[in-house]
């Protein structure tokens, strides 16, 4: 008769053991364990009783999880919970609550992250300034329906060149994230659409594995959490309100409900359709709170430049503005925001998208008088229109919180 309490994997014998936890619930983990320790405790006759695999592998399965492919032993976790009918009214309170007018969406996530582990999804980022959200509970929620397939990272974690000890999960969730490097953000939204990552533990060889994990991060930051620009379509930001009563057992409530709220997706059918490789398309994730960071992102430069511009428009009372990129300069030059012609051209070409006169036409340029104040005079130029409308829409709210 095997015994199953150990393994062999290549040459290396290991015991799969069950950790406490602080919630009563275990965490069941394999650890590295001697052959001559194996030989004290139960005899040499016991080592051939020991299950042999040839390596270590990750398949994330829920509905039809094996422990052993071809050989090899599967490290992915299975559930603790089976599905099971029942009334799941906890579990969609919550889900409303989190997802909003965008319910549906969020039971279609939930339902990929369980049917489907492998498909790529958006990068779901929880924020609030206020506190009593239950972004915590949600979490936590998460973290028991997933159990070890879930993890929580730091900032410091992330950015360390470590990652074995959580690059083979399904659920990667940073809380209170703050991403003010360039670097971080970019190397999360690789790691958010590739199947594939570099694996690099202490004291061992980096490796290639492929990679299937999902971010979640959370922050009390709405505005510039992490550094993104305006054409971004892989982060699904969502502002949580804060809990008009809170229930203190509310999360007993939802880990009863597990059972049955995994049967409810298990026969749930999906409100939306494969429609990018992140499954939603940008138009179906798009919030006010992405907009809201995407504004906020916006360098001292843009915001300067559109507030001035909005200036002389609400100043002569009119809907749009023509400039060139030398006058953009002289007139930042006079509020000592530092910048230059080749930033400027980038910002009104590539960051607003706007297309400048093909040859030089008389127009009414923005001035700015040695007093301060603002006005317009005849010149020549190639140059580019902004309105009113476009400013409104992608400066709007930063604006407000630069006043």
């Amino acid at each position: 008769m095997k015994n199953t309490s150990y393994i062999r994997v290549g040459t290396c014998y290991y015991k799969s053991v069950n950790v406490p936890t602080i919630s009563g619930n275990f965490n069941k983990i394999i650890v590295p364990w001697k052959i001559e320790t194996l030989r004290t405790d139960h005899g040499k006759d016991f080592i051939g009783n020991i299950n042999k695999y040839d390596g270590f592998t990750c398949i994330p399965s829920h509905q039809n999880f094996k422990q052993e492919l071809y050989g090899f032993y599967n490290t992915y976790s299975p559930l603790p919970y089976n599905p099971k009918e029942g009334k799941v009214d906890f579990s969609l309170r919550l889900v409303k609550h989190i997802f909003g007018n965008q319910l549906e969406l969020g039971l279609d996530y939930l339902q990929l992250l369980y049917s489907k582990p492998t498909q790529v999804l958006p990068i779901l980022c929880l924020v609030s300034k206020e506190r009593v959200t239950g972004k915590t509970t949600f979490l936590k929620w998460l973290k028991t329906i997933f159990d070890n397939n879930f993890t929580y990272v730091i900032n410091d974690d992330f950015s360390s060149q470590f990652n074995s000890d959580w690059t083979n999960k399904l659920l990667i969730c940073i809380d209170e994230v703050l991403f003010n490097k360039e670097e971080l953000t970019e190397r999360i939204k690789y790691l958010s659409t590739t199947n594939f990552n570099k694996i690099e533990a202490k004291g061992k060889d980096k490796r290639e594995a492929e990679f299937f994990g999902k971010f979640i991060l959370c922050s009390n930051n709405e505005d510039n959490f992490i550094k993104i620009d305006s054409d971004e379509t892989r982060f699904w930001v969502l502002k949580i309100p804060s809990l008009k009563n809170e229930e203190t057992h509310f999360l007993d409530h939802l880990e009863t409900e597990i059972p049955a709220f995994l049967n409810y997706l298990q026969n749930r059918q999906l409100s939306t359709r494969h429609k990018t490789r992140m499954w939603f398309s940008t138009e179906e994730i798009k919030t006010d709170a992405l907009e809201n960071l995407m504004q906020n992102n916006r360098s001292r430069v843009e915001k300067e430049l559109a507030s001035m511009i909005l200036s002389a428009m609400e100043t002569f009372d009119v809907d749009e503005i023509d400039l060139c990129p030398l006058d953009a300069l002289q007139v930042l030059n006079r509020t000592r925001v530092k910048t230059d012609l080749t930033q400027l051209r980038q910002i009104l070409k590539k960051d607003w998208k706007l297309t400048n006169q093909d040859n030089s036409l008389t127009y009414k340029k923005m001035i700015i008088w040695q007093d301060g104040g603002l006005g317009l005079t005849d010149s020549i130029g190639r140059y580019f229109t902004v309105g009113k409308s476009f400013l409104s829409k992608n400066f709007g709210e930063a604006l407000q919180n630069k006043a």
